[in-house]
């Protein structure tokens, strides 16, 4: 018979490895939704899509994917998440691989509905799980890998769809990176059998009802924060290659350099900045405190960066300032769902975290568009940049002046 510290041990073993199959498939979640801005030089020219259509196209992944975080949320918490994440990888992986056989913008637009559809399991359900199963001192470690594999996530889909944009063209972006991502289930099998059984499931006792949730100003307060949050970083995502090539002349190749250094610093970032908080709430810091003034700092530092971006004259000065983009928002990815975790505690983690994630990534719907509209519009990227430093910047004021007192919510 297994001893209490062997159960412990296999238990902690199980966890190790599950988070981070939830981490990689974050990573494959930013590769396989990045694909279609690493594509777009090629892929525009070929589709005849004007810039708001393009837009349109990057924005209707949003359409599907914000209103269901609050649907899949609400399913965590009385579900099994582990069957979930396996139904919801293999439907992105699919529409991945389909949109590279893409002729024209309606079916574009239904294979980015079905992209949303799937990954919406992503972050409400890794947060049900760590909610339930991390402890609080592991918490920014945790959410520190979920959070590099955010900006690991583009830049391994830039510098892999880089290559091959430039020595294939832009469809086999699309078959290649859907084909990686179903290869995550099998190892997912295995590692979330156990779990899978009612015995050593994650917990579900007395599930907070949605309505409940509603009825929270704080987590409104923190909806409106992630939209801010989002902003620039949907922006850079979407747009950033185009911009590169196609407003400053630089080559696929010099591309790819520029933005996966964005996102390369992003994961070291996210790494650090998980690492040093844990150290730091393990010595008695006060982990709110903690986590509030790095996501000020890190949303003034993305702000700043992105203005930067725009008045900054040669390769040098993009780079510095891809460099400073890419720490900031490496600070927010680590505490954004970590804060979120405290406040919603484990039985509400969920559906919190599929609100949340809800009102966030509205502002992947209108974002796209505005930048379409404005480019179309004005010829220019200025207004675009301005409107996304602003945004981002503005967080910074809200995480010091708006969000509440960070602790768990009565609910």
């Amino acid at each position: 018979m297994a001893t209490s510290a062997e159960k412990s041990r296999v238990s902690g073993t199980r966890l190790f490895w599950v988070v981070i199959l939830l981490a990689l498939s974050v990573l494959l979640n930013y590769v396989d939704r990045g694909a279609i801005g690493v594509a777009a030089p090629l892929m525009i020219e070929e589709l005849d899509f004007t810039a708001t259509e393009f837009g349109t196209a990057v924005s209707a992944f949003f359409w599907v994917y914000a209103p269901l975080c609050l649907f899949v949320g609400w399913l965590c918490d009385r579900f099994c998440v582990y069957r979930m994440f396996a139904a919801g990888i293999a439907l992105w992986a699919l529409a991945t691989l389909l949109t590279g056989f893409v002729n024209g913008l309606v079916l574009l637009i239904v294979l980015r509905l079905l992209l949303g559809l799937g990954e919406s399991i992503a972050f409400p359900g890794s947060s049900k799980i760590f909610a339930a199963e991390v402890p609080a001192h592991h918490r920014g470690s945790a959410n520190a890998l979920v959070g590099a594999a955010l900006a690991f996530g583009p830049a391994v889909g830039v510098l892999t769809g880089g290559v091959i944009l430039e020595t294939m063209g832009w469809r086999p972006i699309f078959w290649i990176f859907g084909l990686v991502t179903l290869l995550w289930l099998v190892p997912w099998h295995f590692a979330s059998k156990p779990l899978r059984s009612d015995s050593v499931t994650t917990p579900v006792v007395d599930p907070v009802p949605m309505k409940r949730l509603f009825a929270i100003p704080t987590l409104w307060l923190m909806g409106v924060a992630h939209f801010m949050s989002n902003y620039g970083f949907y922006f850079l995502l979407a747009w950033l290659p185009l911009y590169l090539t196609k407003t400053l002349g630089y080559s696929i190749a010099e591309m790819t350099l520029l933005t996966t250094l964005n996102f390369t610093t992003q994961g070291v970032s996210a790494l650090v900045a998980g690492r040093l908080s844990d150290m730091a709430v393990t010595r008695g810091a006060d982990e709110a405190r903690v986590r509030r003034w790095l996501m000020a700092l890190g949303q003034a530092l993305a702000g700043g960066a992105i203005a930067g971006l725009w008045f900054a004259e040669g390769t040098w000065q993009l780079g510095a300032w891809l460099v400073i983009a890419g720490i900031g928002a490496g600070l927010v990815s680590v505490n954004l769902f970590a804060v979120a975790q405290i406040f919603a505690g484990p039985r509400a983690a969920g559906g919190w975290v599929g609100i949340q994630n809800a009102i966030g990534n509205a502002s992947g719907i209108v974002g796209p568009i505005a930048t379409g509209i404005i480019v179309d519009q004005l010829g220019s990227y200025g207004l675009a940049f301005a409107l996304a430093a602003g945004i981002s910047a503005a967080g910074a004021l809200w995480w010091w002046l708006v969000i509440p007192p960070i602790r768990q919510i009565e609910t």
